[in-house]
């Protein structure tokens, strides 16, 4: 049985049990949110690893995307990465590899991964094509699905499948006139598969085939948004909405299954859209968990992607987001290292730490009143221990000339809560 179906059923699971101890409620409550679909725990059955899970009233996780690529397919960089992603506090890690031994690239991960693992396993099936030296137009129905079930035997924990992809949202999103077309790598392979064979998207007219696939495995779909906007200009517009309402009848049709399963959301919005984009999905897709890229409320940040994204995913977070797919400083740029990962992390934390805060999500408060009075007492072990990043935080100390005294550089003999404190002394 899935995670959904024990749920229906009534039964809590050692992974719910596992789950519910870390988000601080009642195992009872957790089962109530899988069985109403608004929770998901990505969790093959052939894997062994302490689970998280994602959807409403749980806190923020973070995904950390890995991968090689046609030029740059180095594995002992990849498994480093993941391990720094896991380091700064990763929840998930996808493996997005196009270029070298991919499978050997996904088996090391999946092996050596203490976190959920996904994929797109259409970037496997293509790069297949290509390394044969075939084309994509010549990747079959059965070429796909045959890699989706290899990816879940092997153990992957949730998989982007972009059955949102139509010939009718095709169709809208050619008389958009976009500014940036389409920058989803997945849904741009299966448009042009499409257009070549003037065909219907096999994952979307087979989708009951690959319900049954993942449901034998408990794999978790993550609906793509192969129509996200890349450019803030291009967002929110009938393209993007077009595929999220087949997204949503298509999440229907998976829970009826008893298929766990998320929607994925943009991508590039403006950060007064960001709120209703969350509660417009939240509408029409029934409260399925939503997973979003960034988002990035604007467009000329290379370089500092992460900051922007993680302006956006605090506003995405609180305003519901479930589950951030990081960004990095070399987002749009170049092939992430490990550092850039590192740097990622860190910063989606923040934005998903930002969002609990509004959400009122258990325990979240507590660090904040915890670092405070770590503060107030000038207990610099205890400021690390609660920092997101307490490495970059004991270095940054360790470097200051006051690092063995009660002050920090920066105030010194000035220090505020001193001058208080002797203040407060005198007050009559």
């Amino acid at each position: 049985m899935t995670q959904l179906e024990s749920a229906r059923a009534g039964r809590i699971t050692d992974e719910m049990r596992q789950v519910a101890e870390y988000e601080q409620m009642s195992p009872e409550q957790l089962r109530d949110k899988i069985a109403s679909g608004r929770v998901v725990i990505p969790k093959n059955l052939a894997r062994q690893f302490v689970p998280r899970a994602i959807g409403k009233g749980l806190c923020t996780k973070v995904n950390a995307n890995i991968g090689t690529s046609p030029s740059r397919h180095d594995l002992a960089q990849e498994l480093a990465k993941l391990d720094a992603a896991v380091a700064a506090g990763a929840d998930a890690v996808m493996d997005l590899s196009t270029g070298g031994d991919l499978d050997a690239t996904l088996r090391s991960i999946l092996d050596k991964s203490p976190v959920m693992v996904g994929t797109v396993p259409v970037y496997k099936a293509v790069s297949r094509m290509l390394t044969a030296g075939r084309a994509c137009i010549d990747l079959t129905s059965d070429d796909i699905f045959d890699e989706i079930e290899a990816q879940c035997r092997a153990g992957v924990d949730f998989i982007t499948v972009h059955c949102g992809i139509t010939t009718e949202t095709l169709k809208v999103l050619k008389q958009c006139d976009r500014h940036l077309g389409m920058v989803s790598r997945g849904g741009s392979l299966l448009a042009e598969w499409m257009a070549r064979h003037n065909s219907q998207n096999p994952l979307y007219c087979q989708y009951d085939r690959l319900l049954e696939i993942t449901r034998a495995h408990d794999v978790t779909l993550s609906l793509g948004d192969g129509l996200r906007p890349g450019s803030i200009y291009d967002a929110q517009d009938r393209a993007q909405i077009s595929e999220l309402v087949v997204l949503g009848q298509l999440a229907q049709q998976a829970r009826d299954a008893g298929v766990q399963v998320m929607i994925e959301g943009p991508g590039h919005v403006p950060l007064s859209r960001i709120a209703m984009d969350m509660k417009l999905q939240q509408q029409l897709c029934g409260q399925a968990p939503y997973y979003v890229l960034g988002p990035l409320p604007t467009d000329i940040a290379a370089g500092h992607d992460h900051i922007a994204g993680a302006v956006g995913g605090a506003i995405a977070a609180a305003a519901g987001a479930d589950f951030l797919c990081y960004v990095t400083p070399a987002e749009h740029l170049t092939l992430p290292g490990v550092d850039e990962v590192r740097e990622g992390v860190i910063a989606s934390k923040i934005a998903a730490h930002i969002g609990d805060l509004e959400k009122g999500v258990a325990g979240a408060w507590d660090r904040d009143r915890e670092m405070t009075a770590a503060r107030r007492g000038f207990d610099w072990p205890a400021v690390f221990a609660h920092a997101i990043d307490p490495e970059k935080a004991r270095a940054m100390r360790a470097q200051s000339e006051d690092h063995d005294k009660d002050v920090c550089t920066m105030c010194g003999d000035f220090c505020a809560l001193k001058t208080y404190g002797r203040a407060m002394e005198e007050i009559k």
